[in-house]
């Protein structure tokens, strides 16, 4: 069956035509859809021979809330999803002053292999469609009664592995008579593949790309990045400047923070002299604690926050939000699956 929230408006009026159905009815069904609904029989202003139809012809997919986590702290709200297939997944909605924001994952596991990233260990199982990344939105907002202002891409997945459908996800969320979420609020996150950055540049979307960085050099990113073996630094910057000089759009450089690793004064050096004539902003990141990983959060962010500005690079930290819940991505996928407890 055909997943019906994966269907761009033209695309629903195509099937409703085919079905001798007015044109105008598929304005009121993507209207339903992103109204985060578990059933046809909500779309009361259908015909119930309409509604019927629909049921046979379409999957209208509806994740289960696994486990949710409500940060005490900052009210942050962490979503274990199990997906129609059984798969889980996850997403966290943010408060920040600015807006809401839900960062969503874009695969059931993931290829990378990062060191650093609960979901490394899992591995790949698939990609998520669009319909599964736009549930993630939807159903986070009827959970929690809040409106959603923002989008980040940086949960489970690389989003560029998955390049079609996170493509299509962005065009539904960004449609009349959906969510209206504008580009502009939204970030992509990737682990820096050079051919996903160049065919995302020609998209000329006003998003916000978000390298995952984490090193300045190849001895240590490869270490805690595999991708970095097959790309490289030199490869991967080169990229940024194509995406920069076509797109206008400044790209932003998240670095996690780990002692000992890549928190050394000279790779602080390293990273502002390769950001030099390239207009970027680094996140600084405290690495959250991941059990069994023996990476730990740096003793040295201010100093190198400190030792970037000097040098006339653009610096924030990341304020860690839901510090008393599992705040690293990955970590209540990765309870559910082990079998081990995590904070209620």
């Amino acid at each position: 069956m055909t997943e019906i929230k994966s269907l761009l408006p033209e695309e629903l009026k195509t099937g409703l035509t085919e079905l001798g159905e007015p044109a105008f009815r598929a304005g009121q069904i993507f209207s339903w859809l992103h109204k985060g609904v578990s059933s046809f029989d909500e779309m009361t202003n259908l015909p119930l021979t309409l509604r019927q139809t629909l049921a046979e012809r379409y999957l209208l997919t509806v994740p289960e809330i696994v486990r949710r986590q409500v940060s005490q702290a900052d009210g942050t709200r962490k979503y274990l999803w199990r997906l129609t297939d059984g798969n889980c997944i996850e997403s966290v909605l943010m408060r920040y002053h600015h807006g809401n924001t839900v960062c969503l994952s874009s695969q059931v596991g993931c290829r990378m292999g990062c060191v650093f990233c609960a979901s490394a260990p899992m591995g790949h199982i698939r990609n998520l469609t669009p319909g599964e990344m736009l549930d993630q939105v939807l159903f986070t907002i009827r959970d929690s009664g809040e409106t959603v202002s923002n989008l980040v891409l940086m949960g489970i997945g690389e989003p560029l592995d998955n390049y079609d459908n996170v493509m299509r996800f962005l065009h539904l969320v960004n449609r009349p008579g959906g969510l209206e979420i504008g580009m502009r609020h939204i970030s992509l996150s990737t682990c820096g593949l050079p051919e996903g950055i160049d065919k995302l540049a020609s998209e000329r979307l006003q998003l916000t790309l978000s390298v995952s960085l984490h090193a300045p050099d190849d001895e240590t990113r490869s270490r805690i990045m595999p991708v970095n073996r097959a790309v490289g630094v030199e490869k991967l910057f080169d990229a940024c400047r194509r995406y920069f000089r076509t797109t206008g759009r400044r790209i932003s450089y998240e670095y996690a923070m780990i002692d000992g690793v890549n928190d050394a004064a000279w790779q602080a050096d390293l990273l502002a002299e390769r950001l030099k004539g390239m207009p970027g902003h680094v996140n600084l990141i405290p690495l959250n604690n991941v059990p069994d990983s023996p990476l730990k959060p740096s003793r040295h962010t201010e100093d190198f926050r400190r030792r970037l500005e000097r040098q006339g690079v653009t610096v924030t930290v990341r304020r860690r939000m839901g510090s008393d819940i599992d705040a690293a991505c990955g970590q209540l996928r990765r309870h559910a699956m082990t079998g081990t407890t995590e904070k209620e």
